[in-house]
């Protein structure tokens, strides 16, 4: 908060200064912006200036915990600077704990990028059209634009991410070499937080690098450090991403610098950040661009999109890239982006923000107010302010950009950076599967027992409901007369303990995004999730199933042999085995709490009419419940193998004379078989119907069947949603 201070006094006296008579220029406006290429803080300038041969070059020094920026000559790529200018603030104090690890960065062109979408059979309008730019090491570069201008669509195809439905066409070179950035070189930050909430930030960011890094662990330690203290986020290190009774989540400032942090693990040459001020207020705003700014001066490429941003941030820039339905506007130093606007026509009025003014002029949405307030009057006068014609202002902002120095200087210096060949970047290591693997168990297994929603609750109600259900069906005794309530019993237990487990859909839920997020950024595969998942849940589905066993067995009086109790705990391990990993695949298909929900609810309660309780099997109609429903339900073999765990072996007197067999008499109520190892082969049906959803999931992961994410609900994680052609 200091050096946020500390920069609104300078900003404050810059203000003040330049509004005053004896500040102010005879003609233009003023801006509070900093002069283009420097790491300085916001200066004034007029509107439409001329600039000097000169342009001032930043040199970073940090000596003990302050950075120092000294000017100096470089090269003439802008015009003039007025001499009338106001001095330029000091840059804030920023203090670190760490020394800031230099990184050797990375050059990125893109050239004559096109990237087209594909609708229900052709490939749609080109969402961005022939766009042209670079990015230099340790420098800022915006692309900015109204919504569904292409913003994001853009970065993604620089960065190499566009899904299976976007066409690119052009040329992205890396250091003057055509070709896609290896893993590891590269960093990109989705527009949501993708965030663990039961994880400290520390253990957020080793369990990260763990799965990025190979390795000792101890290595990984200082990284996840340096990390931390890159992103200021020492104060928060040993707190809760999403808190608890007791204490506060983390802000949405906070909580952005951990997903930058999450990449900076790998120490990437580029760094590709989706809107990294969405939800976020003007002070965590300008607090998270200062950290990004110095992120840079340590030499990372960092590029990023956004939609506006306050004048003291905008100051920030080193290059933007204006974007208007995919066309390109402008390209070049932000400061020669106002100057573009003023020779447009367009010129921005005085204390108004730049961005603003752009959006504004380039943004069709503002036709409509346009129309709205078209016959309204305010206190002074008409709505003039809003009168301009968007459509005009764009195709006159794209003509004058075409034929200017900026694009012509913007071609030269693409020719210049892929002239030759740099330092090709090389992909780095990562860790082996098995480690990933049982990284992602260690870290399930965290998460689930700090995940009072997904085991501690469902594990309370398992109880309370077999509980209530064993107290019901307590002392029916063991006569031919019980056989029928017995049955209905274990229906009962069967059916309530698979249902119940929709309590765990938003865990699974959040599960299946946090796989998405790390596998979109090569960070895990599907094997090892799968895996990792199911290590995980072994022994809280162990623990579920036999606690909820031991209470409702004794209190029902089941036959009490040792044999006969494990095979019924093994059964609705099982059972609950199969039912996780549809669970998984109903979330992977939904996303989504409710819709999730009303899935699994359904297919139970078919699974329930078609288990052979309330007709039994054979008697089914042959078509859809017989085949296939009743023999993919879990019901089906899981009572039929307790009964016959139950009844096998076991005979009822019918008067003094004559005696009938446990199956018979079951075979009343339930169709059962007389086999000795019928209850195996149920229980092997379901081992398999638990290793068959696994292999369905595992096919739905692997060949990324499903290409976007909904946005998280607020129970959950965060995360991206991709729209084709959106911003």
């Amino acid at each position: 908060m200091e050096e946020i201070q500390s920069y609104s006094d300078n900003y404050r006296s810059s203000s003040s200064s330049a509004s005053s008579p004896t500040g102010r220029a005879t003609q233009g406006a003023f801006f509070y912006l900093r002069k283009p290429g420097t790491f300085r803080q916001p200066i004034s300038f007029e509107d439409s200036p001329e600039w000097d041969d000169t342009e001032i070059d930043a040199q970073i020094e940090e000596v003990g915990e302050s950075i120092h920026v000294a000017t100096a000559t470089a090269s003439p790529s802008l015009s003039k600077i007025n001499s009338g200018s106001l001095p330029s603030p000091s840059l804030p104090e920023v203090s670190s704990s760490v020394t800031a690890r230099k990184i050797a960065g990375a050059s990125i062109v893109w050239k004559d990028l096109t990237v087209t979408v594909k609708d229900k059979r052709r490939y749609s309008d080109k969402v961005v059209k022939s766009s042209n730019g670079y990015a230099l090491p340790g420098t800022l570069t915006v692309i900015m634009g109204p919504a569904r201008s292409g913003k994001s669509t853009l970065l993604r195809a620089i960065a190499g991410r566009l899904h299976g439905a976007a066409r690119m066409y052009g040329e992205v070179f890396v250091n003057g070499v055509k070709s896609q950035m290896p893993y590891g070189s590269y960093g990109y930050v989705d527009r949501e937080d993708v965030l663990i909430k039961s994880l400290t930030v520390r253990e957020m960011l080793y369990y990260s690098a763990l799965l990025q890094l190979p390795g000792f662990f101890s290595q990984k330690k200082c990284v996840v450090e340096e990390a931390i203290a890159a992103m200021s986020l020492g104060d928060y290190a040993d707190k809760l991403i999403g808190g608890h009774c007791y204490m506060k989540s983390l802000p949405s400032g906070e909580r952005k610098r951990v997903s930058i942090a999450r990449e900076l693990v790998m120490r990437p040459h580029v760094l590709f950040i989706d809107e990294p001020l969405y939800h976020l207020d003007s002070v965590s705003a300008l607090l998270l661009m200062v950290t990004l700014k110095k992120l840079a001066s340590t030499g990372c490429t960092l590029i990023f999109t956004m939609y506006q941003s306050s004048t003291e941030v905008f100051g920030l820039f080193d290059r933007i890239c204006l974007l208007s339905n995919g066309n390109t506007l402008f390209f070049g130093e932000t400061l020669a982006c106002l100057q573009h606007f003023s020779n447009a026509g367009f010129p921005c009025p005085i204390m108004q923000s730049p961005s603003d003014h752009f959006l504004r002029a380039i943004n069709t949405d503002f036709d409509r107010i346009i129309a709205m307030c078209k016959n309204l009057q305010d206190d002074h006068g008409d709505f003039s302010a809003v009168s301009m014609d968007t459509a005009v202002a764009i195709r006159t902002l794209e003509a004058t950009y075409k034929s200017s120095a900026d694009s012509a200087g913007v071609e030269s210096m693409i020719a210049k950076l892929t002239e030759k060949e740099g330092p090709h970047l090389k992909s780095k290591g990562r860790a082996s599967d098995a480690t990933r693997t049982a990284v992602l168990t260690w870290r399930s297994l965290l998460i689930m027992s700090r995940e009072w929603k997904y085991f501690w609750i469902r594990l309370l109600l398992y109880m309370l409901v077999m509980l209530s259900v064993g107290t019901i069906f307590s002392n029916i005794g063991h006569s031919l007369s019980s056989v029928m309530e017995r049955v209905a019993a274990i229906f009962v237990f069967v059916s309530f303990i698979l249902l119940l487990s929709v309590a765990g859909l938003p865990a699974h839920i959040n599960e299946i995004k946090i796989y998405l997020h790390e596998e979109s950024n090569q960070h895990s595969g599907a094997v090892v999730f799968l895996l990792g998942h199911l290590f995980a849940s072994i022994p809280f589905l162990f623990l579920i199933s036999i606690s909820s066993t031991l209470v409702f067995y004794f209190l029902v009086g089941m036959r009490g042999e040792f044999s006969l109790l494990m095979y019924f705990v093994l059964n609705i391990f099982m059972c609950l085995l199969a039912n996780e990993a549809l669970m998984m695949i109903v979330a992977y298909t939904w996303l989504e709490t409710f819709e999730c929900t009303l899935t699994v609810v359904f297919v139970h309660v078919i699974m329930m009419l078609v288990g052979g309780y309330f007709r039994i099997r054979d008697a089914l109609p042959g078509p859809v419940w017989m085949y296939p429903l009743s023999y993919i339900a879990f019901h089906t073999y899981a009572i039929q193998g307790l009964l016959e765990n139950e009844y096998i072996g076991t005979s009822f007197a019918v008067g003094q004379v004559r005696a009938i067999s446990g199956v018979q008499a079951v075979r009343g109520s339930y169709n059962i078989s007389s086999s000795r190892n019928a209850k195996w082969t149920n229980l092997l049906v379901l081992f398999l119907m638990a290793v068959g959803y696994r292999i369905l999931l595992f096919a739905l992961l692997h060949f990324s069947v499903r290409k976007t994410l909904p946005p998280l609900n607020s129970a959950g994680l965060e995360c991206l949603q991709v729209r084709q052609g959106e911003s």
